[in-house]
């Protein structure tokens, strides 16, 4: 409840504050990242982040630099390789290498064989390595940098995989304070939010739950401020990851 005298600016200032301070965090992060892909010669760097449960869990990317393709690139190297990352991820913490097309290769350092997973099949057309990091159930995912030649020593994957488990580390913290106990989902929030993640419309969910469809978009738009997401689609996402929903 915003009350009259200035509450709606008072509002409105958290918010940008909020924002701010959102926008501030993956900056630093993204300086840390592109420090970190120069290090190898890679042009590109991406966070994937595993949500879901059991059969269907799958890699998201949460965070990346490719620019207006980012998407589809994102997309293009999950559809190539998520399930493989996947199972990697639950059987090993060993770094992933993978040759792109043509001549984009990963690095073939003959000493990095013992201490990598080599993906066989060339099916992008840029090569990567991509560091796994494994931080409980909701902070498990890979740091990946991409470009047409990695470059990579065995003293600097080392040092590179330390740094990818703290760039995760910080995501997952990060997570963690803005899901303050007082901003946690209530049942009627959660339930609305798993049955839209189903892909059922407001309409929908009200019939189920014998409830107006004005609630259930109130129930929504809370679980969305709750989760500090910028829509529904984006909180649907972040609830997967924090574990509220499956």
């Amino acid at each position: 409840m915003t009350h009259f005298l200035g509450g709606g600016r008072i509002d409105d200032d958290h918010k940008l504050a909020r924002q701010g301070n959102r926008a501030a965090r993956a900056a630093t992060l993204v300086t840390r990242l592109q420090a970190m892909q120069r290090q190898i010669n890679a042009k590109h760097f991406a966070v994937l982040r595993l949500s879901g449960k059991g059969t269907a869990r799958k890699l998201t990317c949460v965070l990346d630099n490719w620019g207006l393709t980012a998407e589809a690139n994102a997309h293009d190297l999950i559809t190539a390789y998520g399930e493989e990352l996947v199972a990697h991820l639950d059987q090993s913490l060993l770094p992933v290498l993978w040759n792109g097309a043509g001549e984009h290769q990963a690095a073939e350092v003959s000493e990095l064989a013992p201490f990598a997973y080599r993906l066989k099949v060339r099916k992008l057309a840029y090569s990567g390595i991509a560091f796994p990091v494994r931080l409980g159930a909701q902070g498990n995912g890979y740091v990946i940098f991409a470009g047409s030649y990695i470059d990579a020593s065995t003293e600097q994957v080392v040092d590179l995989h330390g740094r990818s488990c703290m760039i995760m580390t910080d995501l997952l913290a990060a997570d963690e304070k803005r899901m303050a106990p007082a901003e946690t989902l209530s049942d009627r929030e959660i339930a609305c939010l798993q049955m839209a993640g189903d892909g059922h419309i407001s309409e929908e969910i009200a019939e189920r739950m014998g409830l107006s469809v004005h609630t259930v978009n109130a129930y929504l738009g809370a679980a969305t401020t709750k989760l500090d997401s910028v829509n529904r689609i984006q909180a649907i996402a972040k609830a997967i990851r924090l574990g509220y929903i499956s």
